[in-house]
Parts: structure tokens; C-alpha cells; sequence
């Protein structure tokens, strides 16, 4: 692993601020934000830029500081799923980020690979957090709330991450920095 350097610390910090502060956009309305999903967008990004192990922090904290200090999402179940969702994110985005081709196609096959990823794991951590409260969580449910429900917010992601990471890295996706 990489130093952390001083200049990735302010970087992960920022990602979390936006973790936290973006979720506004939606207006306060849980089923808006359940379906955009704003606090993912930061974190995938991070993991793009910072890499897995940076990227793996970015998404476990934001969750739980956006629980800790706005209320929302509640901490239990919801928060504690989402860290271990959003932490796949960020780890998976930045490892597979160094690991694929500098090639446009890639950074969609990653954010997809990673999108999966963490609903996976949020689906298991879910399973086994409901399952400590005695709720049902079935594989019904997962679906739904994994990719029925969040379906505005996974094509939000699919537009927005791609053109983020290429006006960051414009050199390696084939983007000029120089206007003609």
C-alpha cells in the first residue's frame, strides 16, 4: 500500500464532506434519496482517485458520520449496511481501477463490477443485521431494494461517474488538456 499522504488525506476528506453534504440535494425525501442514491457518487469517485484502500474508507465512514450527525440514514440497520456497501465501492473502484487498461470501455466495466460488488455485500450484511432484529430480509426484498428501488440512481451513477473520472484523469482516457 501507498503512503498516505498529506495531500490524500484532504482529498478522502473532501470526498466525505461531499458524502455528506450531497444527500441534501434530495430534498430530505428518504424514497428520492433511496432512488438517486447521492452518497454513492462520491465514494465511487474517491476510489477512482484515491484507490481501494482510501476509496474503502471513504465509504465505510460516510455512512455512518451522515447517520451520526444529520440522523440519516438511521444507524441500524441502515448505516451499518451501507458502510460495508459503499467501502466494497470505494475498494473495488480503486483496485480495479489500477488493475484494468486505461481505456474508456474499462471504466464502465469497473463501475458496474463494483456496483454489483457492494449491493452484494450490503445484501449480506443486510441479511445478517435484519436477521439480529428479527426482521425478514428475503431475496425478494434484496432485489427490489438493491435494484428495483434504486434504479434512477444506478443510471445516474452509469452517465455521471464515467464523464467524472475522464475530466479527472483526461490523459490517460484519450482527452486533451490543451484546447485547440
Amino acid at each position: 500500500m501507498r503512503a498516505l499522504t498529506p495531500k490524500k488525506i484532504v482529498l478522502a476528506s473532501m470526498f466525505i464532506a461531499i458524502g455528506l453534504v450531497l444527500p441534501f440535494l434530495t430534498g430530505q425525501i428518504p424514497l428520492i434519496g433511496q432512488q438517486l442514491l447521492p452518497m454513492h457518487i462520491p465514494v465511487l469517485v474517491g476510489g477512482f482517485v484515491l484507490g481501494g484502500p482510501v476509496g474503502s474508507l471513504i465509504g465505510f465512514l460516510t455512512p455512518l458520520l451522515r447517520s451520526l450527525i444529520f440522523g440519516m440514514p438511521p444507524f441500524f440497520p441502515s448505516a451499518v449496511a451501507m458502510a460495508f456497501e459503499l467501502a466494497t465501492y470505494g475498494y473495488l473502484t480503486g483496485a480495479l481501477h489500477s488493475f484494468f487498461p486505461r481505456k474508456r470501455a474499462f471504466i464502465y466495466i469497473n463501475l458496474l463490477l463494483s456496483m454489483v460488488g457492494g449491493r452484494l455485500v450490503w445484501g449480506m450484511v443486510s441479511f445478517v443485521l435484519y436477521g439480529i432484529t428479527g426482521t425478514a430480509f428475503s431475496w425478494e426484498i434484496f432485489v427490489a431494494s438493491a435494484f428495483g428501488r434504486a434504479l434512477p440512481g444506478i443510471i445516474l451513477q452509469i452517465v455521471l461517474i464515467p464523464m467524472l473520472v475522464m475530466s479527472i484523469f483526461p490523459r490517460r482516457y484519450g482527452r486533451s488538456t490543451r484546447s485547440a
